[in-house]
């Protein structure tokens, strides 16, 4: 006798097994982001190019290079400047860290387009990584370098741009965790 069984019905029954409960139905939803995905990426870059550029700014106009005063505990604001990436690593390489941020860049807002609703704080994720991402890529191109000016005892200065990348890697990655722990249902080959 010929498998009758459907994908919903081989769901159903992986559900019920696995869950004790039954689907009710099988929606299949794109992966593409749609409007309000988007327009949340955007907010959220948006907020980090401007809150970084922003303190950038105040830091640079109001203090001299090289120039710190202490805050609390161990952070002091300290002006500085590096031509690295995050947290002074790769100095000097300028030209090349410049061209791997247009990659990443790219990258980035090519996987959102083509992933964007897989989960619900992919939008988030990206938004804080690709707005730290652009605006130490906007001090590159205008100055050759980045401002930096968060400076603990126990780590190399950085700046909000930074903080926002690692903001946008930890949701990235806890997305990620937290996508591969919902279960998946395949269809089985010969089902319709």
């Amino acid at each position: 006798m010929k498998n009758t069984h459907t994908f919903s019905k081989d769901i159903s029954d992986s559900n019920t097994r696995k869950y004790g409960r039954e689907a009710l139905s099988i929606v299949r939803r794109s992966a593409s982001p749609n409007k309000a995905h988007w327009v949340g990426m955007i907010l959220i870059l948006c907020g980090a190019v401007s809150a970084d550029q922003l303190t950038k700014l105040l830091i640079s106009s109001r203090m001299l290079l090289g120039e710190s005063f202490h805050v609390v505990g161990p952070f002091s604001l300290t002006y500085v400047e590096n031509s690295g990436v995050a947290f002074g690593f790769l100095q000097g390489a300028a030209t090349i860290v410049t061209i791997l941020t247009c990659i990443a860049i790219t990258w980035m807002v090519i996987y959102f387009a083509r992933s964007g609703a897989k989960h619900q704080f992919l939008p988030i994720a990206l938004g804080f990584l690709i707005g730290g991402s652009i605006a130490n890529l906007i001090d590159r191109l205008r100055l050759g370098k980045v401002t930096d000016f968060i400076d603990p005892e126990f780590w190399p200065a950085f700046n909000l741009a930074d903080v926002f990348i690692t903001i946008g890697v930890i949701l990235l990655f806890v997305t990620i965790v937290d996508s591969e722990r919902q279960p998946r249902f395949k269809e089985r080959a010969g089902s319709q």
